[in-house]
């Protein structure tokens, strides 16, 4: 699987189009590297870029648009709402999918040292990258900003990680690391800024001090006022999302408030944040107001209207969340073709795709038609009596079916690895060990793919025999159908898991994978026949 660094650069420059763009440009035109996001703003006169690629790729990205900040810059005449202390003020790399810590912080070094380098100008490292307790966050080393930098370069305990010990006063400093996902999130407040300020003090989690620290953890933040907009904010940095994500924020800004007699007007989102992040606060809600919601699309639109995102400008969850920016289109030709061109497929003069992602289509379909009758009773005025009823089945017959159908391909594709080890050369003893090794683990990804499905297949059971007792009477050969065709799947795939157990030549996995595939299909014959006496004696 692909390693992804998100690198988050924030330039000193909103207010030039052309600057904007032309560093904008250089990180598109990086190999590898995709920006997701442009974010500028006229009174911080700071713009944030958002844009991930490889550990290689972002390094160079990176580069690229510090290049054109060199040039184009110039931070003695920089003024501006946001803290500041350099023309590229801030660079964090951040781990999105299988890269660690540990290798951002590699890289946040790597690009430093080359930035410095190259363009002659201070580096210091912040967050998991530095090593001294005392310059470690970000507003440590940016306590005096630019204006203070020329002073605070003279002191020993201040020198630079990386590049001139002396002040370069057209750049001015870079404050490069690597740090968890932060969400830049700003609450709209219909009053002043020393308003949104007293809001900020009174949440952060610094507070006004050691003495008198803030409600909330993992956040940094202040007040202002945004001309643009015609309103003041309280904007901050959740550093943690999980500790204290969007929707408690935004609860706790609303409290503050009402105690000072303002009003809020939703929020807004600066970048990208995490899936997860929309997710905890649709959770949130739906347990508050009692609501019943399962797709996600649907939670992201109930999350959207309660955080008020669109407020100030749209916000697009294609654009805005992450996981959306960076999906790949999923490998599934089986799965996303025609139903005639999948059938013809399975009767083609091939031994793949076989009775594996035959089974998982029958089990898919057996989990979907008991989802549809659930959808089908659900909200029906006569049927208003089971509605608990159907609110509890309806999300794991869904989650089954959507967690089936990739399983079409990967059964086909767990049987190409077992393939490929077949075709490898075995002419030296080496090459005999090495395709036979190859062979093995082919065969016990084989077995573990049918036996995910007989998983999958077997979580809705429970569902599907209470949309047999409380269902729709008028779809019972639909849950019939759908019960025959889970069991088929089920058993076709447990087919699948013995064939493919019978050459492999670890007898401890083939004791365990043997003895959950029998649990299983055993368990679908007997549920089978329970959801066909319920219907029965209806």
């Amino acid at each position: 699987m692909r390693k992804i660094i998100e690198c988050v650069p924030n330039f000193s420059e909103g207010r030039d189009p052309a600057v904007i763009e032309a560093i904008a440009a250089a990180i598109r035109s990086t190999s590898g590297c995709t920006l997701l996001d442009v974010d500028p703003g006229q009174s911080t006169h700071r713009t944030v870029y958002t844009f991930v690629g490889s550990p290689e790729a972002v390094v160079e990205g990176a580069l690229s648009a510090a290049r054109v900040a060199r040039e184009r810059i110039d931070m003695r005449t920089h003024t501006g709402e946001h803290p500041r202390m350099g023309a590229l003020d801030v660079c964090p790399f951040v781990p999105v999918a299988n890269v660690s810590m540990d290798e951002c912080v590699a890289v946040s070094r790597d690009f430093a040292r080359r930035a410095a380098e190259e363009l002659g100008v201070p580096f210091f490292l912040y967050e998991a990258a530095s090593d001294k307790r005392y310059r470690r966050s970000l507003p440590q080393i940016r306590e005096g900003e630019y204006e203070g930098l020329a002073e605070k370069l003279k002191q020993p305990e201040w020198q630079p990680d990386f590049g001139p010990t002396r002040f370069v006063p057209e750049w001015g400093a870079t404050v490069t690391g690597a740090r968890n996902f932060l969400i830049a999130y700003n609450v709209n407040i219909l009053g002043t800024p020393n308003q949104a300020h007293r809001i900020a003090l009174n949440l952060r989690e610094a507070g006004r001090g050691p003495r008198e620290p803030g409600r909330l953890t993992d956040v940094k933040g202040m007040g202002w006022f945004v001309d643009e907009y015609n309103l003041a904010q309280v904007t901050v940095n959740l550093t943690n999302y999980r500790t204290t994500p969007p929707h408690v924020f935004f609860a706790a800004v609303q409290e503050e408030a009402e105690k000072l007699k303002v009003g809020v007007a939703g929020s807004e989102i600066v970048g990208l944040l995490p899936l997860e992040a929309m997710l905890m606060a649709a959770e949130h809600y739906i347990a508050k107001e009692n609501l019943f919601i399962y797709e996600e699309d649907q939670k992201i639109r109930l999350v959207m209207d309660r955080l008020g995102l669109n407020a100030v400008a749209p916000f697009i969850p294609a654009d805005k969340i992450i996981e959306y920016r960076v999906a790949e289109t999923p490998a599934e030709p089986l799965a996303g073709s025609s139903v005639r061109a999948f059938i013809e497929q399975i009767g083609a003069r091939t031994s793949a795709p076989g009775g594996g992602s035959a089974a998982a289509a029958m089990t898919a379909l057996g989990a979907a038609l008991g989802a549809m009758v659930a959808k089908l009773t659900y909200g029906v005025r006569k049927f208003e009596t089971v509605d608990q009823n159907m609110r509890r089945v309806i999300p794991p017959l869904h989650d089954a079916m959507q967690g089936l159908i990739p399983m079409i391909d990967a059964d086909t594709a767990a049987f190409s690895d077992y393939m490929d080890g077949v075709r490898m050369p075995a002419r030296t003893a080496a090459e005999k060990a090495a395709r036979h090794k190859k062979m093995q683990a082919g065969l016990k990804t084989a077995v573990a793919m049918p036996l995910r499905t007989m998983r999958l297949g077997d979580s809705a059971w429970v569902g599907l025999c209470e949309v047999a007792r409380h269902g729709n009477p008028a779809s019972r050969s639909d849950v019939e159908v759908g019960a025959k065709a889970l069991e088929a799947g089920i058993w076709g795939a447990y087919r699948n898991v013995m064939i493919n157990l019978q050459d492999i030549e670890d007898a401890a996995f083939k004791q365990s994978m043997m003895q959950a595939a029998e649990i299983l299909a055993q368990r679908a014959g007997e549920k089978c026949a329970e959801v066909l006496n319920i219907l029965a004696t209806a």
